[in-house]
């Protein structure tokens, strides 16, 4: 089974790191970097990941531009994301309404925090200082372990009733 993650990560790439480490475990995977290719056909792919960190409060919006763009109907999608302030509630509002609208699955979400210096927080020399860590790069190690076990077992579950129907109606 293929899988993608679609990312973007500016500042100091703490969802890169994630993103990095997840594909090093995992080295079928296939990385894009969404500034370097706008326009990408991910119907070959049977789960795609979707990396931003948080930018006033929502994925990027490059990111949710190109989910728009370029997700397949009825993909099976797991979310990664880093930010700085910790108010995670409505982080992955905006993204998963475009998945919802795209008919996806979503087979998970694996979040941690990432140092930010953006804006005020400058001034005091930034939050989440040695974020994202070793324990939390494994985490996301881990979180992918997890994806690919649901994702698997959706696919069986999907062929099984395919197989029952098909099996019915002769």
């Amino acid at each position: 089974m293929k899988t993608a993650i679609i990312y973007y990560s500016k500042h100091h790439g703490n969802t890169k790191k994630l993103v990095d480490a997840i594909v090093e475990s995992n080295p079928d995977i296939d990385l894009i970097d969404i500034t370097e290719k706008h326009e990408v056909n991910l119907c070959k792919y049977d789960r795609i990941g979707i990396a931003s960190g948080i930018y006033f409060g929502k994925f990027a919006k490059e990111i949710l531009t190109f989910a728009k763009i370029n997700l397949p109907e009825y993909s099976k999608v797991f979310f990664v994301y880093t930010y700085g302030s910790a108010d995670k509630k409505s982080y992955t509002n905006e993204i998963k309404k475009i998945v919802k609208d795209l008919y996806c699955d979503v087979v998970g979400e694996y979040s941690c925090p990432g140092f930010d210096s953006f804006g005020p927080f400058k001034l005091i020399g930034g939050i989440q200082k040695d974020h994202p860590t070793e324990d939390e790069i494994s985490g996301a190690i881990k979180f992918y372990d997890t994806v690919i076990e649901k994702t698997n077992a959706l696919i069986t579950k999907r062929k099984l009733r395919k197989k029952l129907q098909l099996e019915a109606c002769n």
